[in-house]
């Protein structure tokens, strides 16, 4: 049983990294702290993107749908 346990956790801990990180990439391709070159306007657009989408998968994921 401890083996489950510690497994649910390090999944648990493993998204939550994911979800710190994709927001933080998000964030920062819509203020511009980094960019894809050539695409311009479109970094704004996918980092928009980007956080609306883990936002969503966070909601998913509690209401566990």
């Amino acid at each position: 049983m401890a083996r489950k346990e510690g497994s649910k956790i390090l999944n648990f801990v493993v998204w939550l990294t994911g979800v710190i990180v994709s927001l933080a990439v998000g964030f920062a391709l819509i203020n511009g702290g980094i960019a894809v070159p050539y695409i311009g306007i479109a970094n704004v657009i996918a980092g928009y993107v980007v956080v609306v989408t883990i936002v969503l998968g966070v909601v998913l994921a509690l209401l566990k749908i």
